[in-house]
């Protein structure tokens, strides 16, 4: 099956398919919606393409997080209002896995991740089953680690990679292995 991709804010600077792709983001880019920031942003990166009914995409990501909320790794998004991003997130001078779920209004979990690197290896796996995502991640070659399982909409979609960086511009990430497939088994608790 091959899969079209296309870009929603293409940025200036990037190379590369879904194999590998590399890319710097643009000044004050980001992916929000209201919440306690009272703002409204939808100019964030994303390489995406369509998706219907139950799926699972995975990559790869690294990135040079130097600054506050650089982030990068995988996107679900239907419209500017309902869209769940998801991936490495540098806050509080630490790298975070990030899952922010968007349906008109954003909300924000994190989970610190003590120790990582930008040198690592960074799996990020989001899986729709029905009106539910799960997001799991795993560093170098850990084992899967849930992070989220909240409810979204299973209306067609696109699915890619996005990064942003909202205090700056030049953030760079590199993306690898974007795959995106059937649906992994429900068993939460299974690999």
């Amino acid at each position: 099956m091959t899969m079209l991709f296309h870009w929603l804010n293409e940025p200036a600077s990037f190379r590369g398919d879904a194999r590998e792709l590399s890319l710097s983001t643009g000044q004050n880019t980001d992916f929000w919606q209201r919440t306690f920031y009272g703002f409204e942003r939808d100019n964030g990166h994303a390489y995406l393409t369509p998706v219907s009914g139950d799926f699972s995409a995975s990559v790869t990501v690294r990135g040079d997080y130097k600054e506050l909320y650089d982030q990068a790794g995988l996107m679900l998004r239907i419209d500017a209002g309902n869209w769940i991003k998801t991936g490495i997130e540098y806050t509080d001078g630490l790298m975070h896995f990030s899952v922010v779920v968007t349906n008109r209004i954003s909300d924000w979990s994190v989970i610190p991740l003590h120790g990582a690197h930008t040198g690592d290896n960074v799996h990020i796996r989001l899986t729709r089953h029905d009106d539910a995502v799960r997001v799991q991640f795993a560093i170098n070659d850990a084992p899967w680690q849930l992070a989220r399982l909240a409810p979204f909409s299973n209306a067609d979609a696109s699915v890619g990679i996005m990064a942003c960086s909202p205090q700056r511009a030049s953030f760079e990430a590199t993306f690898r292995d974007l795959q995106v497939g059937p649906a992994i088994a429900r068993d939460l608790h299974a690999e």
